[in-house]
């Protein structure tokens, strides 16, 4: 439980250094890269510990798939909620069939 949540946190910080710049387009490029840097670096630092807790129990591909599924549930409240842009049915669709990818990665074969 403890990696789960500190990959939520982590990808909470990795999505505003990729995205959050979006609405401050007047600001300038390397201001931005530099903000984002910044932002990126507590990712890290969330990041590589959940990786490392998590390693005993998961291994690195279900690490992996725990990761992209967070990344697409923050990343979708993120654009509606921060950015304002509608989630459309095809984005939707398009996410369920890559959360579908963790019952074949998670199923014991």
């Amino acid at each position: 439980m403890r990696t789960v949540l500190l990959l939520i946190a982590s990808n909470i910080f990795m999505t505003f250094a990729w995205y959050g710049h979006l609405k401050f387009k007047e600001a300038a490029l390397w201001k931005v890269i530099l903000v984002s840097w910044g932002i990126a670096l507590f990712e890290y630092m969330l990041m590589v510990p959940a990786n490392r807790i998590g390693h005993g129990t998961f291994s690195v591909a279900q690490l992996k798939t725990i990761q992209e599924v967070i990344t697409l549930l923050v990343f979708g409240a993120f654009s509606v909620l921060y950015l304002r842009e509608p989630l459309k049915w095809n984005y939707l669709v398009g996410f369920a069939l890559i959360v579908a990818a963790v019952y074949v990665i998670f199923k014991e074969w």
